[in-house]
């Protein structure tokens, strides 16, 4: 602030004190009247924090708006002062200072207290809990009108009695509240503190408390505290009933021995369970995923993200009813593992908020994972080939009707059965039949794409799904599955020679649905096998001649019935 105007000559003059702080409180300018009244120089002051002299437990009332506070003197001592700041601010509303004149309480009117008295009541009355002050040998000293309303004790019968509070906490309750309540009357220091117990209303009702509280410690004085009392009943027995579906849910899961998960999808913070965590194979304690989609992404293979996350969108779409699929995820020790991730997600105002489910290592359920040849089984097998029909045809829709043919999404399925494997049973012993099984899988592996999917359905007969190929392609792909297979095997002591007849049918035949397909891919199997050709490619009825289909390749084919 400048000195050399007269009106700021006129400030030096003035016998009240004159403050001015910038937005951030500090002190940018005094008239001599400051030293007069605080005894702190004007010099030592400039620059300072004007919140530095103010008690420390009224630093949040001034900035709050509050004009009554207690500041330092240089004495040491605090007296109660007056300060109405007015704010300077520019075009956008934003501060750049604060001015006003200090005054000590004790030279204005009694009308400033009530005025204050009167605001600090008001702000009360604002508030949906019970304030309170108490001090230790005299109980509340100050006592919020809500106490009524909340617990149906008047203010005066709950003064009246120091110990009323201890005797109105539940008996459960009340050891863990009171040596909290009594560490805070012994404190050598303020602090803030909080509680959570049950009180017995006047009606006899149990209301959950969530008790606010700061011990307040000065020297010369008792200790007393402050708080606020909050009803939290309702909050409360919602947390007791989601913990009680949550130990029932957490021990049906564990009977199962599948993992569980809970997924915040507003804060995209991701709850799992110890098993979960073990069933992917990640050590530590962490079981919280600030964020649950990239947590999630690192343990997907990156060619099942695309059919994962496809699945994931139509559940919260509404276009499935709950959500399950299986895919490879990565297991801590470096393998993959086939995991079935299944949940339902829950719904507000048309927008989903929270899923939850489970995650079940497919090792371990036969039925969708055969660990023989730690191959996937045909539930599995079933799943991602009904994917595979559905992003086809909704590709297809969506291309203009006169070239509508879903290229991008074109698929074949293969189904395969071995020759003479009864043989090796008979000869030399199904434990040989089943180091047979297991080289064939790793074949089958060796032989196509790291996106496509080899399954066994059962017995001798394996399925392989070979996505994003044209017909030409998968008819190569079969051919060259073929020439692996027909190689010798060494099991034990024996050579053993195999080969195996296989059905192929693509995504052109006008086939609707997985049954459609796996019975198209068995007839065309049957036909090869009594054909001895190696390999026969379905053709429906209507449909081009295999042949034409692949013109520089000689295979059967297998018609619709």
């Amino acid at each position: 602030m400048p000195t050399s105007t007269p009106s700021a000559h006129l400030l030096q003059l003035l016998p009240e004190a004159v403050v001015q702080t910038d937005a951030l409180w500090e002190i940018a300018y005094l008239n001599p009247a400051w030293h007069t009244l605080t005894g702190h120089p004007v010099e030592a002051a400039l620059g300072r924090s004007l919140l530095e002299f103010v008690h420390p437990d009224d630093t949040g009332t001034l900035r709050s708006g509050m004009p009554v506070f207690r500041l330092r003197f240089a004495d040491a001592g605090y007296r109660w002062m007056r300060l109405q700041l007015h704010p300077e601010t520019d075009a956008a509303g934003r501060v750049l200072s604060r001015q006003g004149v200090l005054i000590e309480i004790t030279e204005v009117t009694e009308q400033v207290l009530v005025e204050v008295r009167q605001r600090f009541l008001r702000l009360l009355e604002t508030i949906d809990g019970v304030v309170w002050e108490a001090e230790i040998g005299v109980g509340n000293t100050f006592l919020s009108p809500q106490v009524e309303r909340l617990f149906g004790y008047t203010v005066e019968e709950w003064r009246s009695d120091p110990g009323f509070w201890r005797a109105h906490v539940h008996p459960d309750d009340l050891a863990e509240a009171l040596v909290i309540d009594d560490a805070a009357y012994n404190a050598t220091h303020s602090h803030a503190y909080e509680m959570s117990y049950r009180l017995i209303a006047k009606c006899g009702k149990v209301v959950w408390v969530r008790d606010l509280c700061r011990a307040v410690v000065e020297p010369g004085r008792p200790n007393r505290m402050i708080g606020l009392m909050i009803d939290v009943t309702r909050q409360k027995n919602t947390e007791l009933e989601l913990l009680r579906s949550d130990t029932r849910y957490a021990l049906a899961t564990r009977g199962s021995n599948d993992g569980i998960w809970d997924w915040d999808l507003r804060t995209d913070a991701l709850h799992v369970s110890g098993r979960f965590q073990e069933i992917v194979g990640l050590g530590g304690t962490d079981r919280v995923h600030d964020g649950g989609w990239d947590f999630l992404q690192q343990l997907i293979d990156p060619d099942d993200r695309e059919r994962v996350q496809a699945a994931f969108r139509r559940h919260l779409s509404g276009d499935s009813a709950n959500f399950s699929v299986d895919f490879r995820a990565f297991h801590g020790s470096g393998r993959r593992v086939w995991v079935n991730w299944r949940g339902v997600a829950r719904f507000e105002d048309g927008a989903a908020v929270r899923m939850a489910g489970s995650l079940s290592d497919l090792a371990e359920r036969g039925s969708s994972y055969d660990a023989l040849t730690n191959l996937p089984g045909r539930p599995l097998f079933r799943d991602r080939l009904a994917h595979a029909i559905a992003l086809h045809r909704n590709e297809a829709e969506e291309e203009d009707a006169a070239s509508a043919t879903g290229r991008n999404t074109m698929f074949a399925v293969l189904l395969l059965d071995l020759n003479r494997f009864k043989a090796v049973n008979d000869t030399l012993g199904h434990h040989a039949g089943d180091q047979l099984l297991q080289q064939v899988a790793r074949r089958l592996e060796s032989c196509v794409r790291s996106g496509d999917l080899v399954a066994r359905m059962s017995g001798d007969e394996f399925n392989v799904l070979l996505e994003s190929i044209e017909p030409a392609e998968a008819a190569e792909r079969a051919r060259q599955i073929a020439v692996a297979l027909q190689e010798p095997y060494v099991i034990e002591a024996h050579t053993v020679a195999g080969g195996a007849s296989i059905g192929l049918v693509c995504s052109g035949s006008g086939l609707t649905t997985a049954d459609d397909y796996l019975r198209a891919a068995d007839a065309a199997m049957y036909r090869a096998k009594s054909q001895a050709s190696g390999v026969c490619v379905f053709v429906a009825e209507g449909r081009k001649d295999a042949r034409d289909i692949f013109p520089e390749t000689e295979w059967g084919d297998a018609r619709a019935e």
